[in-house]
């Protein structure tokens, strides 16, 4: 609760889904989108069906899963658009920060947490499945729960590749 955000107006909600009918639904439509999609794209089928079944397992095992929404309920409502456009994207960038601070309090509690992009995909899926507001927008979602089991870290790049001077 404590992130920043931009103008202050704290534009994320939350919805904490323990119900697993509740998990095997987001699980079950949100892996219908992802099959269509990359049928559509012209992957591989049984490719297509191992992510799927991923995807279900990822979202059904964890105990808790957190999706993160944005809200531009309090921002600015301008007619120009590229205004428009970045009050979308700071109202995404404070959700992100939110997102950070939940995995960093989760860790130092102790559990395993995971973040999820997928709901960007299909966020009117996760509205009809949630029955949320109509201004709120899934922004991703996070597991959460004690690790089955101790990963090493995904490396990282170097410093120097992702950091410029001037």
């Amino acid at each position: 609760m404590w992130a920043p955000s931009a103008h202050g107006n704290q534009p994320w909600r939350w919805v904490v889904v323990t119900t697993l009918s509740v998990k095997d639904r987001l699980a079950q439509t949100m892996g219908a989108r992802l099959r269509a999609d990359r049928l559509a794209g012209g992957d591989v089928p049984e490719v297509v069906e191992a992510a799927v079944a991923r995807s279900y397992q990822r979202l059904t095992a964890a105990p808790a899963l957190v999706v993160a929404c944005s809200t531009l309920a309090g921002a600015d409502s301008p007619q120009d658009s590229r205004v428009r456009w970045a009050e979308h994207a700071m109202a995404m960038q404070s959700v992100a920060a939110a997102i950070q601070n939940l995995l960093l309090t989760a860790h130092a509690m102790g559990l395993g947490a995971c973040w999820v992009c997928a709901p960007l995909f299909c966020p009117e899926v996760v509205r009809d499945v949630l029955d949320l507001p109509g201004d709120w927008e899934a922004q991703a979602l996070v597991t959460l729960g004690y690790a089955a089991e101790t990963k090493v870290p995904a490396p990282r790049l170097p410093m120097e590749k992702v950091v410029v001077y001037r």
